[in-house]
């Protein structure tokens, strides 16, 4: 028979894994407010244009009292965007123009990032300094010459003069550099012996391992080139081929200041990108961790 002191477990014992409980600290308490605070600042506002959009033009436009709650619930921006009709051309557009930047940029990306990073080749390392000195070389002192070739080009109102400048990345280069190298060279050696080439070893070797780097730097793409604002302004003169950050800033302040079809048009403009990263957020996080970035 057993005392009361032999069936309690020691003290010393550890405890098992499943059961351990984690000791908040002063830094990890600091983390989570930090974190919150930072994203009660992106969803204040969001929120504020999401009740604004189900307003009456009349109740939006009152700025006392401030009512988050609408007295009035209407879908009255709603319904004159789409009967308008130019927001729908315009998210088109964005979603064409964005989709092809992603995948050019993709491709060649993957190709360059590959290249640097399993294969040996005259002028290697300074090839790949003078892609990474293009990081620190800002978008808009390139509009000027990118205009130019551009014009000269007869690509100016078009998908492709929205698009192609657009490509250039060098951060992504770098980005999936960094993965590749981490990639263990035993498979690729393995189809080397069954007699692939290199493009055949990064087609069915490599990418199948770098769906999480792929996801992320595609949704980043994706997402810079929604939001690019300056240069689709500069090449899109029709407004058939404006993109919807364009559209919004310029065609739709001709028609005067309505603050529910403006918070409208907002709010339809952001879901298509929070519905993207609502459903890759596990690879954009997988992604990011693969290559050591915080």
């Amino acid at each position: 028979m057993q005392t009361q002191t032999e069936a309690r477990p020691s003290e010393t014992e550890p405890r098992p894994p499943g059961r351990r409980r984690r000791r908040l600290t002063v830094g990890t308490a600091l983390v989570y407010f930090a974190a919150f605070f930072l994203a009660l600042l992106w969803l204040v506002p969001f929120l504020w244009a999401l009740s604004t959009s189900f307003k009456t033009e009349t109740d939006a436009s009152l700025g006392q009292p401030v009512r988050w709650i609408p007295p009035e619930w209407s879908l009255e921006g709603y319904r004159v965007l789409f009967e308008r009709g130019d927001h729908v051309t315009w998210m088109v557009n964005s979603t064409v123009v964005s989709t092809i930047v992603t995948v050019l940029t993709l491709v060649l990306c993957v190709l360059a990032a590959y290249g640097f990073s399993r294969l040996d080749f005259p002028g290697k390392k300074v090839v790949y300094a003078v892609i990474l000195a293009g990081i620190m070389v800002p978008p808009q002192a390139l509009i000027i010459p990118l205009f130019d070739v551009v014009s000269s080009l007869k690509m100016v109102d078009t998908y492709w003069g929205l698009a192609l400048p657009q490509v250039v990345a060098p951060v992504m280069i770098f980005i999936l550099k960094r993965f590749f190298d981490a990639v263990p060279r035993d498979y690729e050696e393995a189809a080397r012996l069954d007699g692939a080439g290199h493009l055949r070893t990064l087609w069915s070797v490599v990418l199948p391992l770098s769906g999480p780097i792929l996801a992320a730097v595609g949704i980043f793409t994706f997402i810079g080139s929604w939001n690019n604002f300056l240069w689709p302004l500069l090449v899109a003169n029709d407004p058939s081929i404006m993109t919807l950050p364009v559209g919004l800033g310029v065609v739709a302040g001709g028609y005067g200041l309505f603050y529910a079809q403006n918070m409208a048009a907002a709010v339809l403009g952001a879901l298509p990108l929070l519905i993207v990263f609502m459903l890759f957020q596990k690879q954009i996080v997988k992604g990011v961790a693969g290559v050591g970035l915080k």
